[in-house]
């Protein structure tokens, strides 16, 4: 026999996010809507009467994975809206030529337009008792810890890149609004915050760092008043806050001094993702980014000066158009001087629509691939120093999850997924969001092994 219709249920939507932090946080916002309006949110495909599928469509391997993840919503459930950067490719055209049988396509930070979606091909029944939704929404992350958009899109055009074409320019959010939001992500027990946007170094130029308000107080909206009002937030409540996609811009100098030295207290940890690129000015000029690699040794000097505890993380890319072996040399000899403690790397990879596609001298795939693992084995050693040195310290660590009788956490040293682990043996009753002293045992090239102490 049938199971019975459900009555006066609230209509289930499922969903699936990919992509980067800033699309992550497009995706908690449209959660956070779908919730406030009384929609439930579907475990599975089997489960919901609507799906929705936030893409990415940055590189090759993200749209195969957004146009995977669509065709699956097909086939498991029917009726699928989607959303995000793969969206605005060609005006929704090409998700469309690709699955024509999608309700709606939306690009990126398009919250009302996937809520119209949504209303049209999934009404809400009238409820008077609409459940509470959070004051701080609803997260994807571990509760302990979450990010923080402070703007959308960017005013760069970088020749490999073609967010601006998705995302649009730069729009930064109003300084009070982000700290409010901040401040209840804070009230609600989140313990780290990771700030990101296209070019948080940016923050505010837009708008001409117009002043806002903050508890009654004028603020510009620019970087420096931002991080010092959420170091404060930070302290307050004994919580981390990090910077991520830090152009090495000057005024930049003026926010190191601001970093903690003393994690246990929070605030601004001492850690800043700067996307360096390249070391080769010629290079850097091909890709439209800055082109002095010198001083930017000079300000990795000045901020390791100013703040001797920094964590510098950065990315690059090997084999892009024209690159000679004399540039990649270039970039192996800054890593040497710079000796970075985190860096990621990636292989050139075309992508459709941006204009680096037109450079002439294409390396070839076999050298790309190459030059990549040689500057991740360059890097790899660099680290496995740098971690080296820390064996016998003692650090604070901010547990994230428990391993058979281990907690793995992190230091401030390590953002979570794309930085290193602190392994601390014997602590499986640790719990994930707390903080733990913790002495260093040994080292590998990524991760480090530690005691509980105390």
């Amino acid at each position: 026999m049938p199971a019975p219709p459900r009555r006066n249920a609230a209509p289930r939507v499922g969903f699936v996010s990919l992509g980067c932090p800033k699309a992550l946080v497009d995706s908690e916002q449209i959660l956070t809507q779908l919730r406030a309006e009384g929609y439930a949110i579907a475990p599975s495909y089997a489960g919901a009467d609507l799906v929705v599928v936030n893409t990415c469509g940055f590189i090759d391997a993200a749209v195969a994975e957004s146009l995977d993840a669509i065709g699956e919503a097909l086939a498991e459930n029917g009726k699928v809206v989607v959303t995000g950067c793969l969206g605005a490719k060609e005006g929704g055209e090409f998700v469309r030529s690709a699955h024509p049988r999608v309700l709606a396509v939306t690009g990126p930070h398009a919250t009302r337009e996937v809520m119209s979606a949504v209303h049209a091909h999934l009404p809400k029944p009238h409820d008077p008792f609409v459940d509470l939704v959070p004051p701080q929404g609803i997260k994807l992350t571990p509760r302990h810890y979450a990010y923080l958009k402070i703007s959308e899109g960017c005013n760069h055009r970088c020749t490999f890149c073609i967010i601006p074409s998705m995302r649009g320019d730069l729009a930064s959010r109003a300084i009070g609004d982000v700290l409010i939001e901040a401040e209840r992500l804070l009230n609600a027990g989140v313990k780290e915050l990771l700030v990101v946007s296209q070019d948080t170094s940016a923050y505010g130029v837009d708008i001409r760092y117009r002043t806002g308000f903050w508890r009654g107080r004028p603020l510009k909206t620019r970087l420096f008043e931002l991080a010092s009002e959420l170091d404060a937030l930070g302290r307050a409540h004994g919580a981390w806050v990090r910077l991520h996609y830090v152009y090495p811009y000057p005024h930049v100098d003026d926010v190191v001094p601001l970093m903690t030295s003393a994690p246990a207290q929070g605030g601004l940890v001492a850690y800043l993702d700067v996307p360096f690129q390249h070391a080769s000015s010629r290079v850097l000029k091909l890709m439209k980014r800055p082109a002095a690699p010198e001083k930017v040794l000079d300000r990795v000097r000045a901020w390791r000066r100013a703040q001797p505890a920094i964590t510098l993380r950065s990315t690059f890319i090997v084999g892009f158009p024209g690159e000679t072996n004399a540039e990649f040399e270039e970039l192996l000899a800054f890593l040497g001087e710079a000796q970075l403690d985190r860096v990621g790397c990636f292989a050139y990879s075309p992508v459709d629509g941006a204009a680096a596609n037109a450079l002439p001298d294409p390396v070839p795939d076999v050298i790309k691939e190459e030059r990549r693992a040689r500057l991740m084995a360059a890097q790899s050693r660099i680290s496995a120093e740098r971690l080296r040195a820390k064996v016998g310290n003692d650090l604070l660590v901010l547990v994230d999850s428990i391993e058979g009788d281990d907690a793995i956490g992190r230091t401030t040293a390590d953002a979570p997924e794309i930085d290193g682990t602190v392994r601390i043996t014997g602590m499986r009753d640790a719990v994930p969001g707390s903080f733990v002293n913790a002495r260093v045992t040994s080292s590998g090239a990524h991760d480090l092994v530690a005691v509980r102490t105390g």
